[in-house]
């Protein structure tokens, strides 16, 4: 079993929507985090409960997981890959470079 994760830019991300690609959208980040600013379509786990929440998790098509910064949701990411998970992806930057690259709505923090 391979414990890699793949990473995703926030441009492929953005490709991957606009072509309506069917893929899970996990953010990790902490309640509050998610209130003030979040991706579309996303499902949210924070972090500290992805071990006991994890069958929640869609495992039948590609999971882009996010955070902040992307440590967190790379953290995320091998745990979830140590499970069985395949088709997994960090997002790089998190949703700091979302906002400053793709969609600057979303609020930077």
């Amino acid at each position: 079993m391979s414990t890699a994760i793949q990473h995703l830019t926030v441009q492929t991300l953005k490709q991957w929507q606009d072509e309506g690609k069917d893929f899970t959208l996990l953010d990790v980040r902490q309640d509050d985090e998610v209130a003030y600013a979040h991706i579309k379509g996303y499902q949210h786990i924070p972090m500290h409960l992805i071990p006991i929440r994890h069958a929640e998790i869609c495992d039948d098509k590609p999971l882009v997981i996010y955070c902040h910064h992307g440590m967190r949701s790379y953290q995320v990411g091998l745990f979830l890959a140590n499970m069985g998970f395949e088709d997994v992806y960090n997002l790089q930057g998190g949703i700091d470079a979302w906002s400053k690259e793709i969609d600057p709505s979303v609020p930077l923090y």
